[in-house]
């Protein structure tokens, strides 16, 4: 862990900084740290019994060596992929929770529900205000045949209208 963690104190020292900067100071400074990890590793290997889960993750590394250390060698690359699954971590409780939708049509509506979700996050809209404002409109009796001023995108743009009008 200590290994480990002496990676991770170099990457939060080089963060923000250019591709470049960040790949020569990780070809300085956390090569040879990475190349001890994986003489260690190797000599792990010989201590530990081979059936046990120890060996097993050791072998795992090893044999995933190229894609771990990739890092190294291009500054654009993370040390580790949590960003990426922080981002798709919502998506992710999405579909577990559609589990429990009771039947299809109950999935189907959460689906789209989700999906409305979505993509107010990434059109920079809070879902919770989006949905209020919508489903209120609904109720009012909105037309149908405007229902396309309802998307995100469009919502979003008409709010940011209403801003600058007021301003």
């Amino acid at each position: 862990m200590r290994r480990i963690a002496r990676l991770y104190a170099i990457e939060a020292e080089i963060r923000g900084r250019t591709a470049t900067e960040r790949r020569s100071a990780r070809q300085a400074r956390s090569r040879p740290l990475v190349e001890d990890l994986k003489r260690w590793l190797e000599r792990q290997l010989g201590r530990v019994s081979a059936k046990s889960t120890t060996a097993e993750a050791i072998r795992y590394a090893l044999n995933q060596w190229t894609g771990l250390v990739r890092f190294l060698d291009d500054g654009r690359i993370e040390i580790d992929s949590n960003t990426v699954e922080r981002s798709i971590r919502p998506l992710v409780l999405n579909r577990k929770n559609a589990l429990f939708a009771g039947h299809d049509r109950g999935a189907e509506n959460w689906a789209v529900i989700a999906s409305l979700i979505e993509t107010c996050k990434l059109q920079g809209v809070n879902p919770e205000a989006y949905l209020a404002d919508v489903l209120t409109r609904l109720v009012d009796g909105w037309s149908n045949a405007r229902l396309a001023e309802l998307t995100p995108w469009a919502w979003a743009e008409a709010q940011a209208t209403a801003v600058r009008a007021a301003a």
